[in-house]
């Protein structure tokens, strides 16, 4: 196999360069909003840019999600490591979520933003609300962006960061307690 795809025994370099992108895209995704609501005051420009930031991110973030799902279908995944059923079943549900939210939080970011994201040198992508779907809706804006903003402002950051925590708790008992090759198949080969 070319070490760029997947194979039974461990993800290929695609795979993994979509995992730790994601990976680092949520956390600019985090620190940049934290940064905006600890840190700045509203209407100032370091408000704004840590908005934009984390905008941008949050789209980067869709887009790479887009490419791991089809990249999932496309591909063959590593087998399952040895351990009981129940384990199994908790991993691919435990994935399943994390794909979802992953999908969700980009969406219900964008559906809940009430202002333009601001490519740098790409140009702009408009807020929903600006949209003529949205204008369709025949809604107020802040009667269509309270639920939204619950979804993921609230419920779904919290969310993300359970799993996250759950999801990088498991990799570490798979490398120091099972002592098997999990972590280590979604890290590039070693060098020998």
């Amino acid at each position: 196999m070319p070490s760029w795809a997947n194979s039974r025994a461990r993800y290929g370099s695609v795979a993994q360069a979509l995992h730790w992108s994601i990976a680092v895209l949520f956390l600019v995704c985090y620190v940049a909003v934290y940064y905006r609501h600890w840190f700045t005051l509203p209407e100032t420009p370091a408000n704004w840019i840590a908005l934009q930031t984390h905008l941008v991110a949050g789209v980067a973030v869709a887009a790479l999600v887009v490419a791991r799902v089809f990249w999932f279908f496309r591909s063959i995944q590593p087998d399952d490591p040895p351990g009981t059923r129940f384990e199994h079943l908790a991993s691919h549900a435990m994935h399943g979520v994390l794909y979802l939210v992953m999908i969700v939080m980009p969406i219900s970011g964008y559906l809940g933003t009430g202002v333009a994201i601001e490519f740098p040198w790409l140009g702009d992508i408009p807020s929903f609300k600006d949209t003529a779907l949205f204008k369709s809706f025949g809604v107020a804006w802040e009667t269509f962006e309270k639920p939204i903003d619950f979804v993921h402002k609230n419920s779904g950051a919290y969310l993300v960061w359970v799993l996250i925590l759950l999801h990088a708790g498991a990799a570490l008992y798979h490398h120091y307690v099972k002592r098997d090759d999990v972590l280590r198949r979604m890290l590039p080969p070693r060098q020998t």
